[in-house]
């Protein structure tokens, strides 16, 4: 009945919106969500119950007093319940607002925060959460400004919905608020209208991006609060009519290797991570897994959210070549929620590429290929290319467009750009300026391919060279001792000069002389002085929800003496400091 009614009001596939999009699927049994929960029960919704219990559940907002345009914050960990619920706020014309669900009972006051500062910010009307979370969200308390209330998903879609009439929703509407993952600077909700979402999709599901086929089945663990997961395997599938595997992202934490067995046992051909979770991987796999795999069905691993490491995707191919794993597969991408998702990305017909870059002039801002000395080169991946309607180029610090292999911020302009901030015109005009998105990200062009070099807000200047902390980091994360390569860098003002600090969480079994191989690796590949090595506990190095390291955060703490340092268990001597 509630269906029908919204047929008669009109609604229809007119493929503007995410809404119409859902209207329009084409009715095809296999073609869905499969959800894997927790206890790897599985559930699943073809697309037509997917828009059957969406319009359920926008009923029952649109009768809680919630009308087109107001916010409403989703704290849901069960991945069906978020889903659902976000696309029931969708149809109702409400704006989601997804929030990281706390991980462990350990989440602590920098979670409550983050998430109290999110509600606030967004003016949501509703937190909606479940009840195994429903102790974190009372416990926010009077950090919450504004009238946000707290209810859980059992109670407020429970029963029959009352009437409803479907609000007008156009291409120029805001969809759902993305809130950018906070690396660098306090999160900010990114304004994401059916438009965009309609546009950025259209190009990586289709030949600009690993051109989707019948026969393709993706497959995720990537948290459903991050773009990459919500756009690349929610939303963009149930736009362009694909079938997907979603994993619980905490079946990765503990054990990366399930991300592979699910490949194999679904026969999987699409898949997407950030550079980390290939590494991670590398660190758990044994001989005996390599023969129960095989991954010859995979044709798309994408790589995106965080700078590429060349050496990390080549260990991996080699690794699981046995698997039928092929190289090729590789597809890096680069993006961020302020465009959407994507902005440019390996073509499939195009190779993947490196370039050796002389690290002495990269310090200089200029991109200048090596080939003979080897060891004083970094390689940099490409990108790919940017989508025919994009624009992207990059500039100096006064905004002067610079040439093609010299080092600058790269900035961008596209159909899938958001318009600015939510309720925030400051950040808005700090980072949109004369039609430019500002990224904050430093790269440089080279063949009409992207190359992504770090983030400007986290440079390294040491006497007048510049570094970027990942090269840094890079250089020791594998080393013995070193806790799951999670190892920070960033510099600090000492006497008008600017030093090296990083920061390693350790194993306190392996950690005698770890400060001094620390240093030294790092002296000795990129002539650094180290002026200081600090080992933490496992666990002490802050990442946003996305995974990604909060250096800014951890450099804060470390000036202000708040980092405990590692207690070596008896017989591991820990030296704090190199001069």
């Amino acid at each position: 009945m509630l269906l029908q009614q919204i047929e008669d009001s009109g609604i229809g596939n007119d493929g503007k919106t995410l809404i119409s999009a859902l209207a329009g699927h084409p009715h095809i049994p296999e073609y869905g969500f499969r959800f894997i929960g927790f206890e790897r029960e599985e559930r699943f919704y073809d697309y037509a119950q997917v828009r059957t219990e969406a319009l359920r559940r926008a009923a029952h907002l649109a009768g809680q007093g919630i009308i087109k345009g107001d916010r409403i914050a989703l704290m849901i960990a069960e991945a069906h319940e978020f889903v659902l619920t976000f696309l029931g706020a969708v149809h109702a014309g409400i704006i989601p607002v997804p929030i990281s669900p706390p991980m462990t009972a350990k989440s602590g006051e920098n979670y409550l925060a983050t998430v109290a500062r999110i509600v606030s910010q967004s003016g949501a009307r509703l937190l909606v959460t479940t009840e195994t979370s429903l102790g974190f969200a009372e416990s926010l308390g009077t950090m919450i400004s504004g009238d946000a209330r707290i209810v859980t998903v059992n109670g407020i879609f429970e029963g029959d919905p009352p009437e409803f009439t479907a609000p007008e929703i156009g291409p120029q509407d805001i969809c759902f608020l993305q809130y950018t993952s906070g690396s660098t600077t306090a999160p900010r909700g990114v304004m994401v209208t059916h438009a965009n979402l309609m546009n950025n999709t259209s190009h990586f599901f289709g030949q600009n991006g690993f051109g989707r086929r019948k026969d393709d089945l993706g497959i995720s663990w990537l948290p459903l609060y991050h773009d990459m997961g919500l756009i690349g395997f929610i939303l963009g599938p149930l736009i362009h009519h694909g079938p997907v595997i979603i994993l619980p992202t905490t079946s990765f934490a503990r054990d990366p290797r399930s991300w592979l067995r699910a490949i194999h046992k679904y026969r999987a051909t699409i898949t997407y991570a950030p550079n980390f979770a290939y590494g991670h991987v590398l660190k758990r796999l044994r001989d005996q897994d390599l023969a129960e795999l095989d991954l010859s069905c995979l044709r798309v691993a994408g790589c995106g959210a965080e700078p590429i490491h060349a050496g990390t995707l080549r260990a991996f191919a080699e690794r699981l070549a046995p698997t039928g794993f092929r190289a090729s597969a590789f597809v890096p991408s680069y993006g961020m929620a302020e465009s959407t998702l994507a902005i440019t990305n390996r073509r499939q017909q195009d190779p993947f590429r490196t370039l050796l870059i002389d690290a002495g002039q990269l310090k200089q801002g200029r991109a200048h290929p090596i080939t003979d000395d080897k060891r004083q080169a970094v390689e940099i991946v490409s990108c790919g290319r940017w989508f025919p309607d994009f624009e992207v180029r990059i500039v100096d610090d006064q905004g002067n467009i610079l040439n093609d292999g010299e080092v600058g911020e790269i900035a961008v302009k596209g159909p899938s750009v958001a318009a600015g901030y939510f309720n925030n015109p400051e950040a808005t005009a700090s980072a949109w300026r004369d039609g430019w998105l500002h990224t904050g990200d430093r790269g440089f062009i080279d063949a009409g391919e992207l190359f992504v070099c770090g983030r400007n807000k986290e440079l390294i200047i040491i006497r007048g060279a510049n570094y970027y902390p990942q090269d840094i980091e890079w250089q020791v994360r594998d080393l013995p001792g070193v806790k799951r390569g999670n190892v920070c860098a960033f510099s600090i003002e000492d006497n008008d000069e600017e030093r090296l600090i990083v920061l390693v969480e350790a194993d306190p079994r392996e950690c005698e002389g770890l400060e001094k191989t620390v240093a030294t690796a790092i002296q000795e590949a990129m002539g650094i002085e180290v002026h200081r090595v600090m080992l933490l506990p496992a666990g002490a190095l802050l990442r946003t929800t996305s995974g990604k390291l909060q250096r800014n955060r951890m450099k804060q703490l470390y000036e202000t003496g708040q980092l405990t340092p590692l207690e070596p268990r008896p017989g591991s001597p820990v030296q704090e400091s190199i001069d």
